[in-house]
């Protein structure tokens, strides 16, 4: 999942870009709303958290723009002022959440996975597939009830292939939602990640399909020969 922080305290991005990568995100940063427009002109994220004092372009212009091209990016706006004309005016232009400062960042934590779920379309919070489960809110992977021990990035992948319900991501896809701005990612490190998580939870009918050429996806969860279902 990619997050877009548009944020122009430093101290408070350190602190939320920290926090968001360790639970398996990546995330992108900008400190004024002109790099916010133009990098949701261009490119795909998952979330937007907005800060609305951002300087040379407001915050609530970001998010107008935003929504005039026809976009549904889950956005979490951050403001200084618990003003009720504020929010009033962001929730018509199109947020979908409100946090004012100062906030718990367990907090915002728990708001960000609940926004990433919607924009997934929504479901539970917990994600099976056979003995598989992925905890979203603990950001934890399950095998048989028993804890994957899995890297941020592989967390990452783990869920947009599960949120995809069996559905093709390719490569590119991958890069987009895993990767931020300035690392140099290959198809190559894909398939690396692709093999670790493969050796990891590739076990009683749980497999990872490559499409040559194309990307990956979960297959249909097939009982082991001899194993009934319960």
């Amino acid at each position: 999942m990619r997050i877009l922080l548009a944020e122009d305290d430093s101290v408070l991005v350190d602190g939320l870009s920290r926090s968001l990568r360790q639970g398996g995100y990546a995330v992108d940063c900008v400190k004024n709303g002109s790099d916010a427009d133009s990098a949701l002109s261009t490119q795909e994220f998952d979330l937007l958290i907005l800060d609305l004092g951002l300087p040379r372009l407001p915050g609530l212009e970001v998010l107008r723009r935003l929504r005039s091209r026809d976009s549904h990016l889950p956005v979490l706006i951050l403001t200084a002022s618990d003003s009720v004309e504020q929010r009033v005016r962001g929730l018509d232009l199109g947020a979908d959440d409100f946090m004012a400062k100062p906030f718990a960042l367990s907090e915002l934590e728990a708001r960000v996975r609940a926004l990433t779920r919607r924009g997934a379309g929504g479901g539970p919070t917990v994600i099976r597939h056979g003995p598989l489960a992925f905890d979203q809110v603990g950001r934890t992977a399950y095998l048989n009830d028993r804890v994957v021990d899995l890297s941020a990035r592989e967390i990452g992948l783990l869920e947009i292939l599960l949120q995809r319900g069996g559905r093709l991501v390719s490569k590119e896809q991958l890069v987009d939602h895993l990767c931020e701005w300035g690392e140099e990612v290959s198809n190559n490190a894909i398939e690396v990640y692709v093999h670790r998580l493969r050796k990891k939870i590739e076990v009683e009918g749980i497999r990872i399909a490559t499409v040559r050429g194309l990307g990956y996806c979960l297959e249909k969860y097939l009982h082991p020969p001899g194993v009934e279902s319960l």
